[in-house]
């Protein structure tokens, strides 16, 4: 078979591991293909459970080489804690039913809820209530029709909800699950032994019309089932097949193994009563030893009764059927029918499996009672079953949950490489385009450089003429300032002053190595003689006087004046009405001191000269470059 259509489950019992490997036809059903079984040969108290479990594990699956794949995992009862919890009506709100689980789960699980993995069932059934019965009609008067009597009140169905908690201790699963996964296998499920025999169970119409009782008498523990009509009560009670062995190690003082041998070898339950024993004087301790444990276990089963009718509004159990290893021991359906007084048979979960040709049938007869749990745990790979727990640890529900999401993550990394090779492609074509306007800007940038160039040749050259230009006419304008100078100095000379000398200076301090006004005063009056009294007057000189700069200048700021003055009375100056004049024409620059006299002049006095000589100096307004 391939391991597509198969499934390994195995019951991780209190003393004992059983496998077993089903096979899924395409036209329905189940079939065993393989089975296998092993007891613990090392006492626990010695070993940890983990180690034991592994070793037996990883033994059997190389002994019987079970293909599967996928494997679904019942855990012993003995490691649970299980408990039926009624809620209060909640109606259809989903979510206020998850609150009200999870507090009553806290309520009720004895460990810390950050210590153990837990799930629940919620399991709703119907409670019809009593009818009332009419009341009699009065008589009627005479003359007068009986009243009809009221119908009789039908009772009240009423939807009850109750919670069937499963609690385990987290680091034991954990550490079982790595034990599993470290051999290449897949885990599907994880839950207890009670709740798979009461799947098995259910497949095989056990508790569908009335209230059965489910027990499995198993190594450490046995595990009471009611199946009531849909509803389910599960309890696990410490009294076991491990009970006998443990009373006959003390009774005849010998070590477990030897009397777990004896146990097997001349086990049964005692009868009782006026029944004769047997002629072995062990086995009739031992089966007294048997009795005694059954009497306890009976105990216990009438106790869980009164609890489930009592607590729960339980019905009354019609039957019981038995499983587990320990149910074996001879006479003990006898045993439980007389105590209990109703049926008791071996629960038969084979007839909902088909056997496959590989199978010794003789060998799976003596195990048989023993696999009811393994066929709970294979009923689930293929239809819903009644009680659905699971217990997988946080560390697989995140693995499953990273693998059904890596399709989705394959999908996104390809994706992102599209986008990626997109991206890339489009950027490429993008600076292919971008070169090849840049290479076209290139060009006309280096054109137009050129033309730059040109234009800034060109641009010299034009600005070289320019100044050329500008040069020859401020040439050809200054050209004419002299003479303008002249004419307008012609036009403010009074007629009895005339010029002798004028000079051109840029400063003040500035002037010639030779004085001009000396010169100019060493020079003859007009008319070869200084004048006099009673001499003649000369004739005004026009402007011809003797021009000159001082050298080393560049631009002339300054002029200074030498000329002389005919004066007929004492008060009248020719010379100041000359700087006057001066002040007048708008060729010198405003203020007192910018034209003034350097000397003090000269005043003619009564029959005597009549001929004055005077300096004067004048700023320019516009000054004049030489």
């Amino acid at each position: 078979m391939g391991k597509e259509n198969t499934v390994l489950t195995i019951d991780i019992g209190g003393d004992s591991l059983k496998m077993a490997e089903f096979s899924f036809p395409s036209g329905g059903g189940m079939t065993l293909e393989k089975f296998a079984f092993a007891e613990y040969d090392i006492d626990l108290k010695e070993a940890g459970f983990v180690e034991v479990f592994s070793a037996v594990y990883n033994r059997l699956l190389t002994e019987n080489n079970f293909v599967s794949h996928g494997i679904r995992v019942s855990i012993s009862g003995q490691s649970a804690f299980t408990r039926l919890s009624k809620l209060p009506p909640l109606g259809e709100d989903k979510g206020r039913i998850e609150q009200i689980v999870e507090y009553e789960a806290k309520q009720t699980v004895p460990y810390p809820m950050d210590e153990v993995i837990w799930d629940y069932q919620l399991v709703k059934h119907t409670i019809k209530t009593e009818s009332t019965p009419a009341p009699e009609p009065e008589p009627a008067p005479e003359g007068e029709e009986a009243a009809v009597p009221p119908p009789e009140e039908s009772g009240e169905t009423i939807d009850e909800m109750e919670a069937l908690f499963v609690a385990v201790k987290s680091d034991l699963v954990s550490e079982l699950a790595d034990v599993i996964q470290e051999s290449g296998k897949e885990i599907l499920s994880i839950e207890i032994a009670p709740t798979a025999f009461f799947n098995a169970a259910r497949a095989n119409q056990i508790g569908v019309n009335q209230c059965d009782m489910i027990l499995n008498i198993g190594g450490r523990c046995s595990s009471l089932v009611f199946a009531d009509q849909g509803r389910v009560f599960a309890r696990t009670i410490p009294i076991a097949g491990h009970s006998v062995t443990q009373q006959i190690s003390k009774e005849f003082n010998i070590s477990f193994s030897d009397a777990e041998e004896l146990k097997r070898r001349h086990g049964f339950v005692a009868l009782g009563g006026a029944y004769e024993e047997p002629d072995s004087e062990v086995a009739a301790t031992i089966s007294k030893i048997a009795r005694n444990v059954m009497t306890r276990l009976h105990g216990e089963i009438n106790r869980s009764i009164n609890v489930w009718r009592s607590q729960y509004g339980g019905n009354k159990p019609s039957h019981l059927y038995l499983g587990g290893g320990s149910s074996l021991m001879p006479y003990t359906p006898r045993f439980f029918n007389e105590k209990l007084r109703i049926p008791v048979d071996y629960l038969n979960a084979f007839q909902v499996v088909g056997i496959g040709q590989g199978i010794n049938k003789e060998q799976l007869l003596e195990v048989a009672p023993m696999f009811s749990e393994l066929i709970g745990l294979a009923l689930k790979h293929i239809v819903t079953c009644p009680v659905d727990i699971s217990l997988m640890p946080q560390s697989i529900k995140q693995y499953r949950a990273l693998q059904r999401k890596k399709p989705y993550f394959y999908a996104s990394a390809v994706s992102i490489v599209l986008c990626l090779l997109v991206f890339y492609w489009g950027v490429t074509k993008r600076l292919d385009f971008d070169k090849g306007r840049v290479d076209v800007a290139k060009k006309e940038v280096e054109k137009t450089n050129t033309l730059v160039d040109k234009v800034k040749v060109l641009k010299r050259e034009l600005d070289s003429a320019k100044g050329e230009y500008d040069e020859a006419m401020e040439i050809i304008s200054k050209r004419k300032q002299w003479p303008g100078i002249m004419n307008d100095l012609q036009k403010m000379l009074p007629d009895m002053v005339w010029l002798t000398l004028f000079e051109g200076t840029g400063t003040l301090a500035t002037s010639s190595s030779a004085d001009p006004f000396a010169r100019a005063a060493a020079a003859p009056a007009p008319g070869g003689r200084r004048g006099g009294r009673g001499g003649a007057a000369p004739a005004p000189v026009p402007v011809a006087a003797q021009f000159t700069t001082t050298a080393g200048v560049t631009e002339i700021n300054w002029i200074k004046f030498y000329g002389h003055s005919i004066g007929f009375k004492q008060n009248s100056l020719w010379d100041e009405a000359f700087r006057i004049n001066l002040k007048k024409c708008g060729l010198f620059a405003d203020g007192d001191d910018s034209i003034v006299f350097e000397n003090d002049g000269y005043t003619p006095e009564k029959g005597k000269n009549n001929i004055t000589s005077f300096k004067l100096r004048a700023k320019l307004k516009d000054p004049i470059k030489k």
